[in-house]
């Protein structure tokens, strides 16, 4: 059984539109990157009781903290970075959430990401420590130019971290738009860390975002994979349709909706029920 989530800051900066649509599209979650043109870290505890207080009034839910955490230059200052990790985790706790989105950093300019694995493993360590003790889960994203960007190095986080702390969170579209073909490369090598879903697709040439299953992401065989293996987790919306940047995208309203029939569409091909 998959659970339906959304990036619901893709449809609008005001909450109300958000979670309006979310509710027209029978979306009860969302995995909370951003209102009111603010960043999740950027908001204050007033504003983050109003969206608990708008949630609970909907019977809705967050899927994870979508955090910026682990987008920054390894020759960037990490101290204040890792004070940004401890509000996630406050955030976390608050909605009763266990998943906190993250990365696993961008090498200096010009430089590789597989010449830091020690510099980055420095950090993700540091995160761990701060992490512990707490009823969170550190789902990383293979995301574009960190050290976690192809399936080698995902495998390399996932099996160096502590088990029982860090999974996988599986973006298709991301691994297109590195050259790798999601289900018959990067699936093998992640099957048992994924625990999680962004969806949003993608083509090898042009490189450009689809909805689900438009693209070469391969979503329907993992998924359908994902289904037969029992696996139950978040499917989160992520479309980028409109503007894909490197700290958020946006949709809009009626693409959103297009993306999220096309995800639905999906699933009842696979034989795959939602909620």
């Amino acid at each position: 059984m998959f659970t339906l989530s959304a990036f619901a800051d893709e449809i609008s900066p005001n909450l109300t539109k958000q979670l309006d649509v979310l509710e027209s599209e029978g979306i009860r979650y969302l995995e909370l990157r951003g209102v009111w043109g603010k960043g999740v870290l950027q908001l204050d505890d007033g504003e983050i009781a109003t969206i608990k207080e708008e949630l609970n009034a909907r019977g809705m839910g967050v899927s994870a903290i979508g955090s910026p955490i682990g987008k920054m230059r390894l020759d960037e200052p990490f101290e204040p970075h890792l004070e940004k990790f401890k509000r996630a985790v406050e955030l976390a706790e608050f909605f009763g959430c266990e998943y906190i989105r993250l990365f696993s950093f961008y090498p200096p300019l010009g430089e590789k990401a597989a010449d830091h694995r020690d510099e980055v493993f420095e950090r993700m360590w540091a995160l761990d420590e701060a992490a512990k003790g707490h009823a969170v889960k550190l789902a990383h994203e293979n995301e574009r130019a960190i050290y976690g960007d192809i399936p080698d190095r995902c495998h390399d986080l996932l099996t160096t971290l502590p088990r029982e702390r860090w999974v996988a969170v599986f973006d298709p579209a991301n691994f297109v738009i590195e050259g790798v073909k999601p289900f018959d490369d990067a699936y093998p090598l992640l099957e048992e860390f994924i625990a999680y879903c962004h969806i949003k697709d993608a083509t090898f040439d042009p490189p450009e975002i689809k909805p689900a299953g438009e693209g070469d992401g391969q979503i329907p065989e993992v998924l359908s994979a994902l289904d037969q293996k029992g696996v139950s987790c978040f499917l989160t919306l992520e479309p980028h349709l409109a503007m894909a940047g490197q700290f958020r995208g946006f949709t809009g309203p009626e693409l959103f909706r297009k993306a999220s029939d096309a995800l639905k569409k999906v699933l009842t091909e696979i034989g795959a029920e939602w909620d």
